[in-house]
């Protein structure tokens, strides 16, 4: 493996700017990792070798020129298939939309564009951002670079695997319910979900509007926030977009000190259903916290434990509403067209093949809580119960500066465990919907191996809407400290993961 592919995004940067190596050199370095891995981890739907040399030769020429480029001009980054991209098919991980070439960029594509960073390819996702594990892309499961039968997290799990196998240094994601917190915890690398309208959501195919929250994943904290301040800020074409300037998370992750702060220990996401390996990680993270000087306090969030099933409601619901576009008669798979059928049986026919079981599965159930006579009932009150669990934020944001959780119950389970079991599926997000109905920021960072398996456990830590900074301010510290204590990254403890990904 290339020393170019180990090097963080922080340092390729800085490589690149000095004149050491080129662009070039770097996205080479890349390409070359992704043909010797991607065959046995399957993180990429697409990537295109003379797209990707051709972004990066105009970067070089770029600095060349004597423009004035970011600290992450040149670096690779592996882009989510839910952002559209003009140069690159965008499909959503859904067979309805196989090879589609959108017709405009991503505001987020864009300002990656715009700060020379190197796109890779797209990369592969649960169907329209709908599942925990990877298993429900149309195309193919992708596989967990720790251990190559196990699940990469979902729905972002492409992105997540891409860069814990050293594919890319850095990747985009969304997150809906977790789907980006969940895979960097199960793949051991981090992942953040900026406030709800800190990121622009203008050009990713939408699942849930009042939920999606494009994040970023990276294997160290200081290029995940170096990657967050690259694409966020306003954005006039989305609508939820929130006119502040960009929280100082860079600053924050360079800061990586906790002394003072309160730190509260969320009572809700303990006991039963949690892996004894999660647990003892967690515990011994927030004795970590405590030993910094951090003041560590138990907080009660009540209503946490019904985050769930609003969920459940929210989100199908508004999926029902956003999906109905996909119809056959506008763009993508049209099935049935041969002039002997009606444009009902058209769009039947297309949404019956083109949308896999989960999505469909959604769809239902979406319908079903907005229909006529129940829309009270369910999707009503799920937002009620919504409100209740912003008050439980607010409330323990009146105690302390930040909460903590594991990320996810249980560490990556096997490919195929979970997959006729949608319930057990689901409760892969117990601990990180509540951040997604309230719009908090939150963050993911590596903890520890579990014991019964050796695979990554994560840290959650979570802060006020427009809070960022201090995510990433207690997870550069903690990340700091676990690394003194191992004598290096997570990644490290996963040899053959940096050798060869079997």
């Amino acid at each position: 493996m290339s020393e170019l592919v180990k090097k963080t995004a922080a340092e390729l940067g800085s490589l690149i700017a000095s004149g050491e190596t080129s662009a070039a050199e770097v996205a080479r370095a890349h390409l070359d990792r992704v043909a010797a891995v991607d065959g046995d981890v399957r993180a990429f739907l697409h990537v295109d070798g003379e797209t990707v040399l051709a972004q990066a030769r105009k970067v070089d020429e770029r600095r060349a020129a004597g423009e004035e480029l970011g600290p992450l001009a040149g670096v690779p980054i592996a882009h989510k298939d839910v952002f559209t991209t003009t140069d690159m098919p965008t499909t959503a991980g859904s067979r309805i939309l196989e090879g589609w070439r959108p017709p405009y960029d991503a505001t987020i594509t864009a300002r990656l564009r715009k700060a020379g960073l190197v796109i890779l390819g797209k990369t592969n996702m649960d169907e329209f951002a709908m599942g925990s594990s990877t298993e429900n892309s149309a195309y193919h499961p992708t596989h967990n670079p720790w251990d190559l039968s196990r699940i990469p997290g979902g729905s972002s799990g492409g992105s997540s695997a891409a860069v814990a196998a050293y594919e890319a240094p850095l990747a985009t994601g969304t997150d809906t319910g977790g789907s980006i917190r969940q895979p960097a915890a199960v793949t051991g690398i981090v992942g953040a979900k900026p406030t709800y309208g800190g990121s622009t959501r203008y050009g990713i195919i939408a699942f849930a509007s009042s939920l999606d929250t494009p994040g970023p994943f990276a294997r160290n904290v200081l290029d995940a926030a170096l990657l967050h301040e690259a694409f966020s800020g306003h954005d006039p074409m989305d609508s939820t977009s929130i006119d502040k300037p960009v929280p100082p998370v860079v600053e924050a992750a360079r800061r990586a000190d906790v002394a003072g702060l309160r730190v509260g220990v969320v009572k809700e996401f303990a006991g039963d259903g949690y892996q004894p390996g999660v647990t003892a990680r967690f515990n011994e993270a927030v004795e970590l916290l405590e030993s910094l000087g951090a003041k560590v306090v138990e907080v009660s969030c009540p209503n946490f434990s019904y985050a769930l099933p609003a969920y459940y409601l929210i989100a199908p619901s508004e999926c029902s509403s956003n999906l109905a576009r996909f119809d056959a008669m506008r763009f993508g798979l049209r099935v049935g067209d041969d002039g002997g059928r009606s444009a009902e049986e058209v769009m039947a026919l297309t949404r019956a093949e083109g949308f896999g079981p989960e999505v469909k599965r959604r769809i239902m159930l979406g319908t079903y809580a907005l229909s006529s006579g129940y829309y009270d009932a369910y999707y009503g009150k799920a937002q009620q119960v919504r409100t209740l669990i912003a008050r439980d934020f607010d409330a323990a944001f009146g105690q302390v500066d930040v909460l903590v959780s594991p990320t996810t119950p249980t560490t990556a389970f096997p490919i195929g465990e979970r997959a006729d079991d949608p319930m057990a599926m689901y409760l892969a997000d117990l601990c990180t919907i509540p951040a997604n109905l309230a719009g908090n920021a939150a963050i993911s960072v590596p903890c520890g191996l579990a014991d019964e398996d050796g695979l990554p456990v994560g840290l959650q830590i979570m802060a006020p809407v427009l809070g960022d900074d201090r995510v990433y301010r207690v997870g550069a510290a903690v990340e700091r400290a676990l690394e003194d204590r191992w004598g290096g990254p997570l990644l490290g403890k996963a040899p053959e993961l940096a050798e060869a990904a079997k």
